[in-house]
């Protein structure tokens, strides 16, 4: 009933307030929620955080072997009004760290001195194309039973990771409780977002005042507020984008349209020549999947699946989009389970061969990952595997990519219920990037 839930927001609120004041949380001009994002350069990191009074928006950071801030940098701060029915406000900081060197550890604090974070320490992403980057994958970590988040952070605390990518659904969700829910979810994150860069997609669950939580708190690389994006690392092309856009047109049907006239241009200058010589996988990410076999009626278990073929007469769809370009690999989320298919186009296996399905495959591949944990629980499938479906897996988990050179990636399933048992694991090896590789 709605006055239950006004009460128990309150009571939350007033919880974060006696914390916050008590300074078991930092003050009102503290800064908390911090987030490190790639700004598209490797000689540069972007820093966010929340305060909720004005105050300077200052990152103080120094190598971290030299055991001091030997630099500082300033940057801006814009004030975000949740739509709920508190209309509280925040301040949201942005700082762009510059000049930094490829590949070394640097330690930094956020804030001003009316208050700062903890100290926190990243490593700057390599240059160039001839390295390995190591990434986590997953989607659907709510604040209640986010499962894999303490192995996550010990991982990071091990520095096994480069960057991080959520693909979609934050907090479950991060407008509840007038945008309490999405501090206490930034606050769970944060020691593994203020330790790598951890980069993002929507996902249906951020929703609600038009994505204005998600297009708040996070600072993604271009000018769509983190809708859709891409960037380079190693020898990849990675392109994040927002399959919701299909989905709630109340918000604008015209960002169908827009989303995909950028993502035909991005992909049009990724398969240029001299550029795929560099960066020859290109991998996508997106929260709602093209095809999944789930025991649910969700959009990928319809055979004229929305995000596969588009609005109706086949507008947008973007598995011909895809495929036309010659995309390696799709990173998917929504569902909450595991699931890696078989090279596929248009429910047709296109595997390298009999004995090495992933070897040189004629169709990219898709891996759904969207365990890690939340207050909806696992996803079941149904009970026939589909004869595109290699494997399925309905553990609390998540994925580990490592992008190994121009011809070889590793992929590998963590199980969170197994206590970190690698479930899964493949090589998808290609000799060639592009359309020419499927024929």
């Amino acid at each position: 009933p709605e006055p239950l839930r006004i009460y128990w927001c309150l009571y939350i609120f007033g919880i974060i307030r006696y914390k916050v004041q008590g300074r078991l949380r930092p003050g009102p001009s503290g800064a908390h929620q911090a987030v490190l994002t790639l700004a598209g350069d490797p000689t540069a990191m972007t820093v966010t955080w929340t305060t909720f009074d004005p105050a300077g928006s200052i990152v103080e950071f120094g190598p971290e072997r030299s055991r001091a801030f030997t630099s500082s940098a300033k940057g801006h701060a814009s004030r975000f009004v949740d739509g709920g029915w508190l209309r509280r406000s925040m301040f949201i900081h942005r700082v762009t760290l510059q000049g930094l060197a490829p590949g070394q550890r640097y330690a930094y604090r956020c804030g001003s001195p009316l208050g700062w974070s903890r100290p926190y320490s990243f490593r700057a992403l390599q240059n160039g194309t001839d390295w390995s980057p190591r990434l986590a994958v997953f989607g659907d970590m709510g604040n209640v039973n986010p499962q894999s988040l303490p192995r996550l952070q010990r991982d990071t605390q091990q520095r096994m990771y480069d960057v991080i990518l959520h693909v979609g659904d934050f907090a479950y969700d991060m407008d509840q409780c007038n945008a309490m829910v999405g501090d206490t979810f930034m606050r769970k994150i944060e020691p593994v977002a203020a330790s790598v860069p951890y980069m993002t997609c929507p996902g249906n669950h951020e929703e609600k005042y038009n994505f204005s939580n998600y297009r708040a708190r996070f600072s993604m690389p271009g000018y769509t507020e983190g809708l859709w994006y891409s960037w380079d690392i190693g020898p990849a092309h990675i392109i994040s984008f927002s399959t919701e856009v299909y989905f709630y047109l109340n918000y604008g049907r015209h960002l169908v349209q827009e989303q995909y006239q950028w993502l035909e241009r991005d992909l049009q200058e990724a398969t240029r020549p001299d550029r795929r010589r560099r960066h020859p996988w290109i991998i996508t990410m997106g929260h709602r999947p093209m095809y999944c076999s789930n025991n649910d009626l969700d959009d990928c278990t319809k055979h004229e699946s929305i995000i596969r073929r588009g609005l109706p007469q086949h507008q947008y769809g973007l598995e011909d989009l895809f495929y036309k370009y010659g995309v390696d690999l799709e990173l998917w989320a929504h569902e909450h389970s595991y699931e890696r298919l078989w090279p596929v186009y248009n429910y047709q296996v296109y595997n390298g061969s009999t004995k090495s399905p992933y070897t040189n495959p004629r169709a990219p591949v898709h891996v759904i990952t969207g365990s890690a944990g939340c207050k909806e629980r696992l996803d079941s499938f149904v009970p026939n595997p589909r004869e595109w479906s290699a494997l399925r897996i309905e553990d609390y988990g998540y994925t580990r990519l490592q992008i190994v050179n121009r011809s070889h990636i590793w992929l590998e399933q963590v199980s969170d219920d197994q206590d970190g048992k690698v479930v899964d694991g493949i090589w998808l090896i290609k000799e060639l990037h592009g359309p020419k590789a499927w024929h």
